[in-house]
């Protein structure tokens, strides 16, 4: 029998020399794979490492930005002496109406505290609490305290009067405000937005004397609506606008939700502007409201104001003037032909200020005061208008001067007088008439601010 050989001698040298170039080829290609595999997967991992990074990297931060956490206050009042008063009691609107000849107090006669709050360098909200007591506690000291943000046992008590928010630049240079807040009557003061701070209430520097002459004649200070505040030149800020829709119900809630007005809207509108570096500043102002529908007898009530402003600043003294025309539609019925009547008032206030010496400064005032330039000094009117403490008849001048003593920051004692002379519109033989008088009070007022 034949013996099978098998063809391939897997002990031959040559076998063994091809199975050796067989592995070392097979263990080169297994490195190379796993290199380039291992290669493509950090690749990957770094890749997606740094997508990652990419992702979670934090923004940058605007180190310029603070955000405001302010709690701050301001209050005046007085030691007063009233060395005479009117003998019936004229000027409704004034401090010291109702107060007895030589009747003296330490008064309060503002207690203002706000807190600022900047959510994000957008979005910024104001609270203001207030309590402004009037002077007046009746004739014999045991009447009910008249317009004295009291409690009902005769205590002081605050109340809001702003609660807003403002959207800063909602397009470049210009604000939108909502909620309470001050108009542009003259009260607006809003350091480090596009709103004006150098109304006429700023300029003025004295509200802690008195009100500027508008706000004197209960013009709205304040008021719950929108408004855009804005500059027209952001870089500078030397001329400005605001537009307002408001309640014209100030801090009230019964104008706006009453029966007759509470459909009607108030509109303020002012455009202002600051010349030569700053030193010449003009302020115009306008507003209109409708207050009543019409009845059958008395037609549709409204009322609308404009208004001038205007201040010059050098360096010793500052001047400025304001002057101002309201009409009231329908304000008053005419007492002799039984019909209504539409009633203008007018009014121009004059003041300087400015220093003395040192820790001294000097200020002074005057006003003029018509409450109807169309009166007929013949007759007699009954007032139909619901504004403020309209009063047709009488005319008002008022005269204010006085020291400023500052010994330090913020700190005022300010020695002065305040007087407001009354004259009746009406003949001295019309019925009703009142002979001339005034109201003369000497005052010692101090006021002090914190946490501005």
């Amino acid at each position: 029998m034949r013996t099978f050989e098998p063809k391939f001698n897997l002990t031959s040298p040559n076998m063994k020399r091809l199975f050796t170039k067989i592995a070392f080829t097979a263990l080169l290609m297994t490195l190379l794979f796993a290199g380039f595999s291992g290669n493509a997967q950090s690749t990957a991992k770094a890749d997606s490492a740094a997508k990652a990074t990419a992702t979670v990297a934090p923004k940058p931060v605007d180190t310029a930005w603070h955000p405001q956490r302010r709690l701050w206050g301001y209050t005046f009042g007085d030691f007063y002496y009233d060395a005479h008063a009117d003998a019936t009691n004229r000027g409704g609107e004034t401090m010291y109406n109702g107060v007895p000849t030589y009747r003296n107090a330490f008064q309060f006669r503002r207690l203002y505290l706000g807190y600022d709050y900047e959510i994000t360098k957008k979005f910024k909200a104001e609270v203001l609490l207030a309590s402004e007591p009037n002077a007046n506690t009746g004739v014999n000291g045991t009447t009910s305290i008249q317009n004295g943000d009291n409690l009902v046992d005769g205590k002081m008590a605050f109340w809001i009067k702003n609660f807003n928010i403002r959207v800063r630049d909602l397009w470049t240079g210009t604000d939108f405000v909502i909620g309470e807040m001050s108009t542009p009557s003259f009260a607006l003061n809003e350091p480090g937005t596009n709103g004006p701070n150098s109304l006429s209430e700023a300029t003025w520097s004295y509200r802690s004397i008195e009100k500027t002459i508008t706000d004197f004649h209960k013009n709205n200070s304040y008021d719950v609506g929108a408004a855009l505040q804005g500059t027209f030149d952001p870089a500078t800020k030397n001329f400005g606008y605001i537009l307002m829709v408001g309640n014209n119900s100030q801090a009230s809630l019964l104008a706006a939700n009453n029966a007759s007005t509470g459909f009607y809207k108030i509109v303020y509108g002012d455009l202002w502007a600051k010349f030569f570096n700053q030193k010449l500043y003009v302020d115009i102002y306008a507003d209109y409201a409708k207050t009543a529908p019409a009845t059958v007898v008395i037609p549709g009530q409204e009322h609308n104001m404009y208004k001038i402003f205007a201040s010059y600043t050098t360096k010793p003294f500052t001047i400025g003037a304001e002057a101002y025309t309201q009409k009231f539609a329908s304000g008053v019925t005419n007492s002799t032909s039984h019909l209504p009547e539409d009633a203008t008032a007018q009014g121009i206030s004059v003041w300087v200020r400015g220093k003395v010496a040192a820790n001294w400064n000097f200020f002074a005032r005057y006003d003029s005061y018509n409450p109807n330039t169309d009166f007929n000094a013949a007759d007699s009117y009954s007032i139909n208008t619901n504004y403020g403490s309209y009063n047709p008849t009488v005319k008002e001048t008022f005269w204010t001067a006085g020291l400023d003593y500052n010994p330090t920051k913020n700190v005022h004692f300010m020695p002065n007088i305040w007087l407001v002379d009354y004259k009746d519109n009406r003949n001295a033989a019309t019925t009703g008439y009142v002979a001339p008088d005034h109201t003369l009070v000497y005052r010692l007022t101090f006021y002090y601010t914190f946490g501005k």
